[in-house]
């Protein structure tokens, strides 16, 4: 794609005093048009780079320019790097690897033995995941509407959006688009997403705000939550929601208080405790947890007598 190949140029250029476009275009396998036009897109994005002809010419970036070599610290290229083998984990492809190998040239400093950070964002969904998310960023690069069958607590239904980002919070993926169903811009998770297909018709790009990726936003709150776990599943409740949220009374279990935002999440997450869980607040949750055990109950007993 265009930009690994752009950065990669900018790498070459921070990196050696000057190149030419002859070497570029091997080295990226383009032809020499190619690289004169992504010269020309980088001096568009506001980096001075200065081509000159003839005998002992070349390019390179304008002596002077604050963005020199010193911009890629031995910590600062970690944390590239670190962040580009992350979306390899998901991309399905040696795509970020190769951008990696291309940042990496020249930098004898920043071989793999001084690595010490490693990142997996690939899910129990990779299989489904990644091609679902190259999918997203050819419409977002190529400006194409997408089309899905969306699952969501109210329902499902038939969406089309113009996608801007695609975005990873709270260990889950989503896209950043304008929905033309609601008329507003909606993040939308990835594993709710079914039948994607990307439109052949474009779109023309908005002005577009970015997310407001903030808990407050996402996860609103209102169900004050109280409960009782015996202590064995401490680890999840500091996993969870981390070593604060419980308080230890006098018979050992943990008292846990805090803020849940949908009840049937709720009720789901509480009910993978078992008998380990006891819930004092809401009484709404109490009886619906109460109705949940009756109805298996009952299910389980029917089960037995067909077996016998």
């Amino acid at each position: 794609m265009k930009i690994d190949r752009l950065i990669g140029i900018l790498s070459v250029l921070l990196q050696e005093e000057k190149t030419t476009a002859p070497e570029l275009a091997e080295k990226f396998e383009v032809s020499r048009r190619t690289i004169n036009r992504d010269i020309e897109d980088l001096c568009k994005a506001g980096i001075p780079v200065r081509t000159i002809q003839g005998t002992g010419g070349g390019i390179r970036i304008m002596d002077g320019y604050r963005m020199d070599r010193t911009i890629l610290t031995s910590k600062d290229m970690q944390g590239i790097l670190a962040g580009l083998r992350s979306l390899d984990s998901v991309s399905g492809s040696r795509y970020y690897s190769r951008l990696m190998e291309k940042l990496q040239t020249g930098s004898s400093e920043f071989v793999n033995g001084r690595d010490f950070m490693l990142i997996d964002l690939s899910s129990w969904y990779k299989g489904t995941l990644a091609p679902k998310i190259e999918m997203i960023q050819d419409a977002i690069e190529n400006r194409r509407l997408l089309d899905f069958r969306y699952y969501a607590p109210s329902g499902e239904s038939a969406r089309t959006i113009e996608p801007y980002y695609v975005v990873f919070k709270w260990a889950s993926w989503y896209v950043w688009a304008w929905c033309r169903k609601r008329k507003d811009f909606r993040l939308f998770k990835l594993n709710r997403m079914d039948q994607v297909s990307v439109s052949d018709k474009t779109f023309v790009c908005r002005e577009v705000p970015m997310p407001d990726l903030s808990n407050e936003k996402i996860f609103p709150g209102g169900i004050r939550v109280k409960a009782l776990f015996d202590p064995d599943v401490k680890w999840r409740l500091v996993e969870e929601f981390g070593p604060h949220c419980f308080t230890e009374t006098d018979d050992g279990r943990l008292l846990f208080q805090a803020d849940y935002t949908d009840m049937e999440n709720l009720l789901t997450w509480i009910l993978t405790f078992g008998e380990k869980a006891e819930v004092l607040e809401p009484m709404e949750v109490r009886e619906r947890i109460c109705n949940i055990a009756d109805a298996m109950r009952k299910t389980y007993r029917r089960e037995q007598l067909h077996e016998v």
